[in-house]
């Protein structure tokens, strides 16, 4: 049987009454079933983002339970249980449905999508001491309040550029001066403050910060004070309208820079489409992609997953559904490490988790965010046209190239 998003919303309904939550999350360990609780937003503003977690959630239980029978742990068979809730993109909505699961007995957590959602969720299981590991949320103050049961399948968002700064390092020949541009919200300046540590600890010169506003319509006064003091790295931390309009705007001017960064933007076909032979030799964020060829104790290797995965629904996948898989994968992992379903000992084997899965190297830090480069995302380019992946060098296509 396929899975589709009506099916996904429908199933979570199916089991939305708290009564029967709470009788579910208090027998489960009895009758060998592992529950995962948790909310996601199946509807409002991030809706599209909280379906691709949930897809990836879904897909490696239904995987579990239907192709391998179950997981063995500490000698005994066990089926897994989803109980995931719709918190409609609400963090107060949100809370109130994991407090109601922690009450209920639920051990076990998943993350929802989104840092305004996902922090005050892990405040309560950290109080429940609980985990939760989770796919969708990167904040900085997720991981800096010293809690001990929050797990992150991203780095916090001031190290999430440290695998662009590890790769640049080995074209310091050619590379010595680099610039940023990033949009002025509060996660994109927090990107962009922690790509300008990296960069000066791997001893570049770090020229100018450029701050655009959301949604900026005019870069030119940007791009002239580029021309007159040109860097060799631009380093855009910006979303695909405005890395599109700086583009546009280089090309207009004739301003030459040897290698383009843009986070987002180079990954999505219209943006590709829309700059046209003008969008060879971007590099941008490359999380994950079928291509990448990993292990993983559960699906054997990432092909493997992403032939299951595509032949059970009809979702495309995205890095966040691979990520939100891999939190099913290392709470099974952690689990079989301890041999039982104690929380604090699940707790203490997902600390010290360091293995290679269908997402990459899962290895946290000592505050629970995933290790800046080992967990950080590949850097990818366009080359003739095509998509590649220049780093890290363990999946790359292609080698990198700079003008």
């Amino acid at each position: 049987m396929r899975i589709n998003r009506r099916d996904v919303v429908k199933a979570a309904a199916a089991g939305s009454a708290f009564g029967i939550l709470g009788a579910r999350g208090a027998l489960a360990q009895t009758q060998n079933v592992i529950a995962f609780g948790g909310s996601i937003p199946m509807s409002g503003k991030e809706a599209d983002a909280g379906l691709n977690v949930l897809q990836g959630y879904k897909v490696a239980i239904k995987y579990i339970n239907e192709q391998m029978g179950g997981v063995e742990i500490g000698g005994k068979k066990y089926t897994l249980d989803l109980q995931m809730f719709d918190d409609a993109s609400d963090p107060q909505r949100a809370t109130t449905l994991i407090q109601k699961q922690v009450d209920a007995g639920v051990s076990f957590f998943l993350g929802s999508f989104s840092s305004a959602i996902v922090l005050p969720t892990a405040a309560i299981t950290e109080r429940a001491k609980r985990p939760m590991v989770q796919a969708g949320g990167g904040s900085d103050q997720i991981f800096t309040r010293k809690f001990r049961y929050v797990f992150g399948m991203f780095p916090r968002a001031s190290r999430q550029l440290a695998s662009l700064s590890e790769m640049l390092k080995s074209e310091k020949d050619k590379i010595k001066k680099c610039s940023l541009i990033t949009t002025n919200d509060p996660y994109s300046k927090t990107q962009a403050d922690g790509a300008v540590v990296f960069l000066k600890e791997a001893g570049f010169e770090v020229m100018d910060v450029y701050r655009l506003p959301p949604k900026a319509t005019d870069v030119s006064g940007v791009v002239n004070e580029l021309r007159a003091r040109t860097p060799d790295v631009l380093i855009c931390n910006t979303h695909e309208h405005e890395s599109s309009l700086i583009v546009q705007q280089l090309v207009s001017t004739g301003t030459k820079i040897k290698l383009i960064f843009t986070a987002l933007g180079p990954q999505f076909a219209p943006f590709r489409a829309n700059l046209g032979k003008y969008a060879d030799g971007l590099t941008f964020l490359q999380y994950w992609e079928p291509r990448f060829e990993y292990s993983d104790p559960i699906f054997k290797s990432s092909k493997d997953y992403y032939k299951y995965y595509t032949s059970v629904t009809d979702r495309k996948e995205s890095y966040q559904t691979v990520a939100a898989s891999a939190c099913i994968v290392s709470y099974v992992k952690a689990m079989q490490d301890v041999g039982g379903l104690d929380p604090e000992k699940v707790r203490d084997a997902l600390a010290a988790l360091d293995y290679e899965s269908l997402y990459g190297r899962i290895k946290f830090t000592s505050d629970g965010d995933g290790d800046p480069v080992l967990m950080g995302p590949g850097i990818g380019q366009i080359q003739g046209g095509n998509l590649q992946v220049v780093f890290p060098e363990r999946v790359a296509s292609a080698k990198l190239i700079i003008s």
